[in-house]
């Protein structure tokens, strides 16, 4: 007989609302497995009892299902606002940048404007200029066009040269022009430097003057004079140094002066003899005795040896160390004892 309620036979039986919310959290455990990473969650610890824990809400769970759970109900999403409001309020306030919003204008562009170069000299100043008629037929209304000068470096379009710039002029809606001028300082000057615009002929007039170089010859060189105190003036130029001279020659040594001890073992540091001719100093007078007469000089010796060939008022020359003759000097022989006077 075919029933309109509960299970077919055979099929074990309709399952009870417990079974159906077992597997329902299974299921939903499973699916959070596979998407959120319980390693990065801030809140999520698991004890010693092998348990898991909610350090925020302060709850402990069986198993991660469970936690996952937890983490979607309403006490743990208010405890996470609730965090959230109070870090912000106690962080510091920090100043938001002001970020001016400009409009992007997307004009459809109708192409480049005519325009008229003109080169011109000026012969008293001697200083060349440059004057640029814009034409802005179809300009906008209420619009005026500007300039700028760019340099070589911050265009993209041609390689960088350094002895060039660009001129710029724009309007709407006509695209930008640039003109290549030398890369000269500029006379800003009022009544050299201007622009106008005049909005009856739709014309925009600029002229420019390049200022003039001084020539090298005129130009002084910078020079630096040094100070007291070792540093340079700049501008101030500098001292002439006063000439070279050569130092004066040593003094003549004296005359009649003797000569200075040669030092021992030093042969090539010997003084050299008196001139031939210079004034010798005067003999030591002779000896005397207690009684004020001068002792009388023993007569020599004969006999043999050295003192044979003794002849009185002739001495031999002594001689020194190191073979060396000692002029300008007087020896005596020592006294002879008295009982060999008599």
């Amino acid at each position: 007989m075919d029933r309109d309620w509960g299970s077919k036979p055979g099929s074990g039986g309709a399952a009870s609302a417990q079974n159906e919310a077992i597997d329902r959290r299974e299921r939903l455990r499973r699916l959070a497995l596979e998407t959120i990473d319980l390693a990065k969650d801030p809140y999520f610890m698991r004890n010693h009892l092998g348990s898991y824990e909610c350090k925020l809400c302060l709850t402990l769970h069986n198993n991660e299902g469970n936690y996952l759970a937890h983490t979607q109900g309403k006490r743990h999403q208010t405890n996470l606002a609730k965090r959230a409001a109070r870090e912000a309020k106690d962080a510091p306030t920090q100043p938001q940048p002001h970020k001016r919003k400009i409009a992007l204008r997307k004009s459809v562009k109708i192409g480049r404007p005519g325009y008229r170069v003109t080169k011109q000299y000026d012969s008293e100043t001697k200083q060349r200029s440059l004057l640029f008629q814009i034409e802005y037929p179809e300009i906008e209304d209420n619009t005026k066009p500007r300039h700028r000068f760019m340099s070589s470096f911050e265009q993209r379009v041609q390689a960088c040269d350094k002895r060039y710039q660009y001129l710029l002029f724009h309007a709407e809606p006509y695209e930008i022009i640039a003109f290549k001028v030398p890369s000269t300082e500029i006379d800003k000057s009022t009544p050299k430097f201007f622009s106008h615009w005049d909005p009856d002929l739709k014309m925009f007039t600029l002229q420019l003057y390049f200022k003039t170089k001084p020539p090298e010859s005129s130009k002084v060189p910078a020079t630096s004079v040094p100070s007291a105190n070792g540093t340079t003036a700049p501008g101030v130029p500098p001292r002439p140094l006063p000439p070279l001279q050569a130092p004066p020659p040593p003094p003549p040594p004296p005359q009649g002066a003797p000569p200075p001890p040669n030092p021992v073992g030093n042969p090539s540091a010997r003084a050299p003899p008196p001139p031939i001719g210079a004034s010798q100093p005067p003999p030591p007078p002779p000896p005397s005795t207690a009684n004020g007469l001068p002792r009388p000089i023993p007569p020599p010796m004969a006999g043999t040896g050295a003192m044979a060939s003794f002849t009185p008022g002739l001495r031999p020359p002594m001689q020194s160390f190191m073979g060396q003759q000692i002029q300008n000097q007087v020896h005596f022989p020592p006294p002879l004892p008295p009982n060999m006077g008599q």
